[in-house]
């Protein structure tokens, strides 16, 4: 298939070509793996489920601590197994969604070797739950584990899916090698199991999923319809002006894909041109959500949401309709405010209005996304030459991505505390700090 997705404005990110943007497109396929096919819709929802060799042991870590918990709430796979003729087997298990945004994995036995993924309300341990419960060494942490490589070779290429963006396609640019392409993420004591495009639609007939956020989260739609175009391709029904906003629609399965900009979640006037250099301060309003993404709540039934480093860019901030204050604006007259500042606030006013809307779709909210560039920043002449993922310790200062982490998990478990566990539960954390190649 032809490259068809046109060319985006360079003000989402800076075309680099180098082994950061390919390990991100690993990342990316490794998410839409865990988001798109672990937490699912009410129907039954069959995978096959991998066996895999203990890694270290699982730990948590002080929230306090500059060292990120990479924990979330997605924090147990239960994997028991059974010996049956010498031969161990591996069993089927239920995901079931607790109070607080908690999803466990508790295995059922059942004559069979599929992986029954069934969602629950956050209802007490019922009997077969209790027998099949997790002892605390059988539990697995999703986003605690490393990159490995990967003999298999990634889930797709350049030349096998349409939607990869021409700046993004390393070969064609001229990258020499392919090594960063054979990575994996492996969590620590599990394994996860091949994304499988056609049990995932099967699942998710007539439901629409909405990805709201930054190039990031435009990023996770390209690497989500790569996957689903072995089943079905996507048909483009919507675009904006800038291309930024679109939506997808698979016709055979009537399930529908949406990626909205909102790089701030809340209102943003951005005077950018294509190359990210500015020709105004951005001005932004912290107490004012943007219409394109609440104007269309009720039709979702599925929200990926994030935001991140668009939150260090010189602004002026607004509240109650006058300026108070802005991050390294030009006129020392307006009070100085951390980026710290805008980004709480903003979080918390989208949480109030998640939480306190009387529709209910399921919300993943995707942690911070540490920068991956090296001498610089996308804008300043940054590259991406890697072709493994930093070793601990590596990456060296991550002070300020650890300080953003550290509020949004702040904020994050307020809205669901605040709300309680009837429709708390429906808020989930992707915790995806530490899969970062430069965590």
């Amino acid at each position: 298939m032809g490259m068809e997705w046109p060319p985006t404005p360079a003000q989402q990110r800076k075309a680099v070509v180098g082994a950061g943007s390919a390990l991100k497109l690993v990342l990316f396929v490794i998410l839409a793996g865990l988001a798109l096919r672990l937490l699912v819709g009410p129907a039954a929802y069959l995978l096959p489920l991998t066996a895999a060799q203990r890694g270290p042991p699982v730990f948590s870590r002080r929230r306090g601590g500059k060292e990120p918990a990479a924990s979330g709430f997605l924090q147990s796979i239960s994997r028991l197994q059974r010996e049956d003729g010498g031969v161990r087997l591996i069993t089927s298990i239920s995901l079931v969604i607790r109070p607080y945004g908690q999803a466990f994995l508790h295995p059922v036995w059942k004559e069979t070797d599929d992986a029954v993924f069934t969602l629950t309300s956050s209802e007490p341990l019922t009997d077969l739950d209790k027998e099949g419960s997790p002892k605390p060494e059988e539990s697995c942490d999703l986003f605690h584990g490393e990159w490995v490589p990967n003999s298999s070779g990634p889930a797709y290429t350049n030349a096998r899916c349409r939607f990869i963006e021409s700046p993004q396609n390393c070969m064609t640019n001229g990258r020499p090698d392919t090594d960063y392409l054979n990575w994996r993420w492996k969590p620590y004591g599990c394994d996860v199991p091949p994304f499988d495009g056609k049990k995932f639609l099967d699942g998710m007939k007539g439901k629409h999923w909405a990805l709201i956020g930054d190039s990031i989260l435009r990023n996770h739609v390209q690497s989500l319809l790569c996957l689903l175009s072995k089943v079905e391709d996507a048909t483009e029904v919507y675009h904006d002006d800038t291309f930024r906003s679109r939506r997808w629609h698979l016709p055979s399965h009537n399930f529908t894909v949406s990626l909205i900009w909102a790089p701030f979640l809340v209102k943003a006037k951005i005077f950018e041109d294509d190359d990210g250099v500015s020709t105004a301060d951005l001005q932004l309003h912290l107490d004012v959500l943007e219409t394109n993404w609440t104007s269309q709540w009720e039709s979702f039934d599925y929200v990926v949401i994030s935001t991140g480093q668009w939150f260090f860019k010189t602004a002026v901030y607004w509240e109650n309709g006058a300026v108070i204050g802005c991050h390294y604006c030009q006129n020392k007259t307006l009070k100085e405010r951390p980026p710290e500042y805008s980004f709480r606030r903003a979080l918390k006013v989208a949480f109030q209005f998640i939480t306190s809307s009387p529709h209910k779709p399921v919300v993943f909210y995707r942690t911070w996304s540490p920068s991956h560039f090296e001498n610089g920043e996308w804008f300043s002449g940054g590259t991406c030459n890697r072709t493994a993922p930093f070793k601990p310790g590596e990456a060296g200062d991550r002070e300020m991505d650890n300080k953003m982490w550290r509020i949004e998990r702040e904020e994050f478990d307020n809205a669901v505390a605040n709300k309680g566990p009837i429709d708390g539960h429906r808020l989930k954390l992707l915790d995806t700090f530490e899969l970062s190649p430069k965590a």
